[in-house]
């Protein structure tokens, strides 16, 4: 399994694509990073004044997360959309479920592979915030409370890209669907919002269990709901592996 972990890492950074996404995606975050301090800057001293008010990680730290949630969104459909198609569409995926290993084992592999280049994106995205500790206050509990719910996101939006992948030998076609999907999970919170009291839209909205979080809140049910997802579309793509087989 760390084989096929290290192999996809390594065939991402073989990519062009995917140095460009990084480069592009570092620019974007770190403008974004500036505006926000700028804004801060020009802000602070009307609110210093203010009891409770926002320091530096509300007004810079969660936002710039926020940002890279976003974007993250935007760029994982572009990097899992290869996962399993491009295995099929090159006829290598029988030669690779073939190898003396389980449908398991391979599935893990690729997952952990390619979460291992997002999850280098967020570390480089946090290196900024956490910049700003030389010579200001961070609340670092709100911090750690926000990059656990990031990571938790992107380990679901990877989970998701990897079992559509699996479901086509077009790389476009699983960007595309994929897309979709994350985008559906991640405004349906907006449907959600309209009624009182419990609503099955706002449980099964992505970004209403993350909110939460880049506000220091660590619920037990937010973390089971990443989990759930994440096991759900890697146990679908093991079984949808496993019967193609089988076949």
């Amino acid at each position: 399994m760390l084989n096929i972990a290290r192999n996809e890492l390594h065939r991402l950074f073989l990519s062009p694509l995917a140095w460009v996404i990084l480069a592009m995606t570092q620019l974007l975050l770190a403008y974004l990073f500036l505006t926000h301090i700028d804004y801060f800057n020009s802000i602070q001293s009307q609110i210093s004044a203010i009891p409770g008010a926002p320091g530096v990680t509300e007004m810079i730290a969660i936002p710039l997360l926020n940002n890279a949630a976003i974007i993250i969104l935007l760029i994982s459909p572009l990097l899992t959309m290869r996962i399993i198609a491009e295995e099929r569409r090159n006829e290598t995926l029988s030669l690779l479920s073939s190898a003396p290993m389980s449908i398991r084992q391979i599935v893990l592999g690729k997952y952990f592979g390619t979460l291992s280049f997002f999850m280098l994106l967020a570390l480089l995205t946090l290196l900024m915030p956490v910049s700003l500790h030389v010579g200001s206050t961070l609340d670092l509990f709100q911090l750690g409370a926000a990059m656990l719910g990031l990571t938790l996101l992107i380990a679901s939006f990877t989970a998701i890209g990897l079992y559509i992948s699996s479901l086509t030998k077009q790389p476009a076609i699983a960007a595309v669907s994929t897309f979709a999907i994350l985008f559906f999970l991640w405004i349906i919170d907006w449907a959600g919002n309209n009624n009182e009291g419990f609503s099955v839209l706002s449980w099964l909205s992505l970004l209403n269990h993350f909110q939460p979080m880049t506000q220091g809140l660590v619920n037990t049910q937010d973390v089971s709901f990443y989990l759930i997802v994440i096991v759900t579309f890697i146990l679908l793509t093991i079984r949808r592996l496993d019967r193609e087989r089988l076949d």
